[in-house]
């Protein structure tokens, strides 16, 4: 089969001819129907801080996946072949689809074990379910799981891309009061779908409405530390975003706010499953760009580019 192989920093994908998977004791073949995008991808490619979790090289990129089971492995009667499957990225060892051993998404075939595997209900589209796993996941777990947004709450959002857009719409569902900053004005003008109670192009805007928690989906380091700055007393800043890998912050805010800092990567089986049965009931519909196999690149280079409201999303022919 061809995959997009990814060679090391500063380097295109290149798309080669590999060796088809296999399911192996404890473990899947899965054919991907839908492959999202992401933006630490991109991070990946130009910042070579990320290589460390690449231990081998050539691989398979491509953490966010969806699709149906196509090979069983031995232990795994529990599934069966054309089980609809969403992929949770993250094995308990560590490792990761789209990282480490695991070649991902960006091939249209990739193993996988219980770890990852999570029923994908007839109503959430295949799309929806890869970009839940990641995307998905990740804004889920950093909102709800460890942020703890919850009726009454106010909450404060900053960048309303691929997670942001789905971890404001969470809090707004979870009944908070969601106000959220995204330096792109088209992605600003989504406040009315999301249901905020305020936008702006700065989370600072609103230093006024004494948030108790802000989850920083972009992180570019300024947007770190104007987080800690808005936050209000006891507050808490979950930090999702690796727009860059540092920042410079107020110790001062820290101390005399008392804040928490937590940092939040990816999530559980167990929030991705409470994340479909939300969009079961289509309250949860984040806007996405459907792209072929062939354009992954080409996505990647607009993601490099900014400006993409929502999730891309690389959409494999059955």
């Amino acid at each position: 089969m061809k995959s997009w192989r990814f060679h090391g920093t500063d380097q295109p994908l290149t798309l080669e001819e590999v060796a088809a998977p296999h399911a192996g004791p404890g473990e899947v073949v899965v054919d991907v129907k839908a492959a999202g995008l992401c933006h630490s991808d991109v991070s990946a490619m130009d910042d070579a801080g990320w290589m460390s979790m690449f231990p081998r090289i050539p691989m398979t990129l491509g953490h966010e996946n969806a699709g149906v089971i196509s090979e069983v492995g031995e232990g795994m009667n529990h599934w069966k072949i054309g089980d609809r499957v969403g992929l949770s990225p993250m094995m308990p060892d560590g490792d990761a689809i789209g990282y480490g051993a695991w070649d991902g998404g960006y091939g249209p075939k990739v193993r996988a074990t219980d770890a990852n595997l999570v029923r994908l209900p007839d109503e959430v589209s295949f799309e929806l379910g890869a970009m839940a796993t990641d995307a998905g996941l990740t804004s889920y777990h950093a909102m709800v799981t460890l942020g703890g947004a919850k009726k009454g709450m106010r909450v404060g959002v900053i960048g309303l891309g691929g997670l942001g857009y789905i971890g404001a719409r969470t809090a707004v569902l979870k009944g908070a009061e969601v106000y959220a900053a995204d330096v792109n004005p088209a992605t600003r003008e989504l406040a009315a779908e999301v249901g905020l109670a305020g936008v702006a192009e700065s989370i600072t805007e609103f230093a006024d409405k004494n948030l108790e928690l802000i989850v920083d989906y972009a992180g570019f380091g300024t947007t770190t530390a104007e987080a800690l700055e808005t936050l209000g007393e006891f507050g808490t800043l979950v930090q999702v975003g690796m727009g860059r890998l540092e920042s410079t912050i107020s110790t001062g805010a820290i101390i005399l706010k008392q804040l928490r800092v937590l940092g939040s990567k990816s999530g559980t089986k167990r929030d991705l499953e409470e994340l479909y049965d939300l969009m079961r009931s289509g309250d949860l519909n984040p806007p996405l760009n459907r792209i072929t196999p062939d354009r992954i690149p080409e996505g990647l280079e607009r993601l490099r580019k900014g400006g993409v409201v929502g999730r891309i999303i690389a959409m494999y022919e059955d």
